[in-house]
């Protein structure tokens, strides 16, 4: 690793981190750190409330993957060359920012894959090779669907059960009924930390607790819980845990499976191909040690640098910070929701994270989408990937606003401005 800062000045964001490093938290100025947020959407300025489906990148991160490609591009593992050792180097330098940044027992126990999905199809199809006819697995009414599909394939293959544990009215996940589906015949639980839809941030300590005193292990879809909320494995004990890079202000087509190292080393590997091996014969092969076995085939490299990029970079704002931060928006903006007449909020539970999700009496998601999208303000309109969701709620969609570091109250004075716009249009028939 040192030889890879040595030659690049610390390659893992060398660039220093604008507002960040010289200022109290203050969404307003760490706007300058991000260079797409400088500019217009239909000539107006862009007010990107989009943040559930993708977050955007700052300049640190970007001068850090084209720095990878610029001075450091090599294959990993497999080089002898300075080139492809100083690339292995950054690699796993990242892999070190990762286990740090989640607190990880061991480096081992991180294994790099394209997003939460692979994550998570990664422990259906290898953990869930155990499955048995009968076993079950239980799942929460409120999953996306990358924590649903999975599961359903691997019911299909196997034979098992796939039982799903109720939400109330506020979008809450009924502990009792969560509770009284764990029985003799569970085999695995699959639950989201923060709901993509809703907003709603689940129990899952007790979660897990309530798992584990059964003997049943469980993995935590972290996708949307990583870029809000300080995540710490050992004291969670969950048994995976998966999130993704593009949503904590990192490249697309990387993300992170953490897996207790006894659970991973029993495990057959996903994928096979170059990497993930120690031997290979025509007669047999013998798998790589950890985390290599689930890592086959060039990864992307560059993405890996860069996610290590950001997570510093969120690191020395803050967790605790920015989750105060986008706390104190969200409340703006439930306030400034429940004052619009005919307007619905979609998730209301005690525990939210930085999602609001909402329908208006007399128009459609979509609808309010196209006005909003006029006005230069990014949110999300549609199923969200979660589709029972909609359905327990008695919807076709909602409009997800949904908020990240750089978010101000301006920013949801506007939305509101435009919201109350489409509905003048749509509903009273009025433009202005």
């Amino acid at each position: 690793m040192k030889r890879a800062a040595d030659d690049l000045g610390v390659l893992l964001c060398a660039a220093p981190i604008g507002a960040a490093a010289s200022a109290a938290f203050d969404g307003a100025r760490l706007r300058e750190d991000f260079p797409i947020l400088r500019r217009t959407v239909h000539g107006k300025p862009l007010v990107y409330l989009d943040n559930a489906a993708t977050s955007q990148k700052p300049q640190c991160v970007i001068d850090c993957e084209a720095r990878y490609y610029c001075e450091l591009n090599a294959n990993i593992h497999r080089g002898v060359h300075s080139l492809s050792q100083q690339a292995t180097d950054a690699y796993e330098a990242a892999r070190d920012t990762v286990r740090r940044f989640i607190n990880a027992a061991r480096r081992e126990e991180i294994v790099f894959v394209r997003g939460t999905t692979e994550a998570i199809n990664l422990v259906a199809a290898s953990y869930g090779q155990r499955l048995k006819p009968g076993d079950e697995i239980l799942i929460t009414e409120m999953e996306h669907h990358s924590n649903i599909v999975p599961w359903q394939l691997l019911c299909e293959r196997s034979g098992a059960v796939l039982r799903v544990a109720p939400i109330d009215e506020a979008g809450e996940l009924m502990l009792d009924g969560f509770e009284h589906r764990l029985n003799a015949r569970t085999r695995l639980v699959a639950v989201t930390h923060v709901s993509n839809a809703l907003g709603t941030v689940n129990a899952v300590k007790r979660i897990i607790d309530l798992a584990h005193a059964k003997g049943i292990a469980v993995l935590i879809d972290g996708a949307q819980a990583a870029p809000h909320i300080k995540i710490d494995v050992q004291t969670l004990d969950c048994d995976f845990y998966a999130f993704s890079s593009h949503k904590l202000y990192g490249p697309t087509g990387v993300g992170v499976l953490y897996g207790k190292a006894a659970l991973l080393e029993a495990m057959p590997p996903y994928q096979g191909g170059g990497d993930m091996i120690r031997q290979v014969t025509f007669a047999k092969t013998t798998f790589n040690d950890l985390p290599y076995k689930f890592e086959a085939g060039t990864p992307h490299i560059a993405g890996v640098v860069g996610l290590g990029a950001a997570i510093d970079y969120v690191s020395a704002l803050g967790l605790d910070a920015i989750a105060a931060h986008e706390h104190e928006l969200l409340a703006h903006a439930t306030e400034q929701a429940r004052a619009v007449c005919g307007l619905r909020l979609i998730g209301t539970a005690s525990d939210k994270s930085s999602i609001l999700s909402f329908v208006i009496d007399g128009v459609h998601p979509h609808d309010v989408g196209t006005i909003l999208d006029d006005e230069g303000i990014a949110v999300r309109t549609g199923h969200h990937c979660a589709m029972p969701v909609m359905e327990h709620f008695h919807i076709p969609a909602t409009v997800r606003a949904s908020f990240a570091l750089y978010n101000t109250r301006a920013e949801v004075d506007a939305l509101f401005r435009a919201v109350r716009k489409a509905q003048r249009m749509f509903v009273d028939g009025r433009s202005a």
